[in-house]
């Protein structure tokens, strides 16, 4: 039986491979070479072979895990995944104290955007590409339950995953504990919460966007210092995340570049 990896893929503004690592050498193969790896997926029921020792290799990497139907990996890999699949990641993943250093570098307050179970890609790589836009500094997203660094974001995000680093972290509601510990205001994106515009988001801020189904998680929604809402005015309550994370992104952007409303306002010292 035949294994195989799918070829590398570079074409002008495209991911630099595809998605899918088939089969079990070919997965140990991109695990040993330290190739970046969003998740693995193992069919359901298989345990034998080389296949312990293959998660073994990706948990000592911090990579999720996750059972699958086997119908799922022949759809994604052909009939011969010998029950392994790896999903590639486009780019590599940072760390906290990475994000930070890329704020400092610039000499200014951190500005995060932080996705709590976002599990659309495109969603992620359109808040991706705002972000850059926008000058934060980094995108924090959960290593579960959530959508990684694959091609599809990739795309979505037009290539700006290329320039603005993403962590990818265990624990959303632990995580923005530290980041409040040091020295970060934490804004969760929510309907009930007060007007956008009224949040002095000049100073180290990181914004927080809710999945597509529930919003912000209990815990989460806990952890903010303040949550911010949009002003409805037509029938539908809600907006789509990546249009709403867009709309505080380039207000944080204003504030931060002390450029003046309209109308006169100014951005508070």
């Amino acid at each position: 039986m035949r294994e195989s990896a799918k070829k590398d893929k570079i074409t002008a503004g495209g991911p630099p491979f595809e998605d899918v690592i088939v089969g079990r050498n070919a997965v140990r193969e991109a695990l040993r070479a330290g190739r970046p790896i969003d998740r693995i997926l193992i069919a359901r029921g298989e345990r034998g072979g080389t296949l312990p020792v293959i998660a073994a290799e990706a948990r000592d990497r911090g990579i999720p895990i996750k059972e699958a139907d086997p119908r799922k990996l022949s759809a994604l890999g052909g009939e011969h995944h010998q029950g392994v699949i790896a999903i590639a990641a486009c780019k590599d993943y940072v760390t906290l104290d990475d994000l930070f250093a890329a704020a400092e570098e610039k000499g200014e307050p951190p500005f995060f955007v932080v996705c709590d179970e976002l599990e659309d890609p495109h969603n992620l790589g359109a808040v991706i590409r705002t972000a850059e836009a926008a000058g934060a500094h980094g995108v924090i997203v959960p290593k579960r339950h959530a959508a990684g660094l694959t091609s599809a974001v990739y795309k979505a995000s037009a290539g700006a995953v290329e320039y603005l680093p993403v962590a990818r972290v265990t624990n959303i509601a632990e995580t923005l504990s530290e980041l409040k510990e040091r020295g970060v205001w934490v804004y969760g994106l929510d309907m009930d919460g007060e007007t956008w515009c009224q949040a002095d988001l000049t100073g180290a801020a990181a914004l927080v966007v809710g999945s597509e189904g529930r919003g912000l998680g209990r815990l989460v929604k806990e952890r903010c210092d303040k949550i911010l809402s949009l002003p409805m005015a037509g029938r539908v309550n809600s907006l789509n995340a990546s249009v709403a994370t867009a709309l505080l992104l380039y207000e944080t952007a204003r504030q931060r570049q002390g450029i003046d409303a309209r109308n006169g306002g100014k951005t508070r010292a």
